[in-house]
């Protein structure tokens, strides 16, 4: 399964009330280093499918749920655990980088 997108509308369920961890990905179309690492994310979200989900959410489209979490700045990724963040990693990293960081939280 392939990253998913969510919104201010979706993360509840989507996220918080997932029966499996999700990595959210808080992004921006303007974003370099975000554009850099969707590659990476999509290819561990195929690897990892059956430990996490990956979703995607656009900051500027969405402005509810970043601004509750405290996003500023990006790419940062949080995972969430039972309706929990758990883990954050902020900025981009290789794909090897941000799958070790994502294996040992899950």
């Amino acid at each position: 399964m392939a990253t998913i997108n969510v919104t201010d509308d979706s993360f509840k369920t989507d996220v918080l009330e997932s029966s499996k961890p999700v990595l959210v990905d808080f992004w921006a179309e303007w974003c370099g280093p975000c554009k850099m690492i969707a590659p990476a994310l999509e290819e561990i979200s195929e690897e990892l499918a059956d430990q996490v989900t990956i979703a995607k959410m656009d900051i500027m489209e969405n402005t509810g749920i970043p601004g509750e979490i405290g996003v500023q700045s990006i790419p940062l990724m949080v995972l969430f655990k039972d309706g929990k963040p758990v883990a954050q990693k902020l900025g981009a990293a290789p794909k090897g980088q941000l799958k070790g960081w994502l294996e040992s939280e899950l």
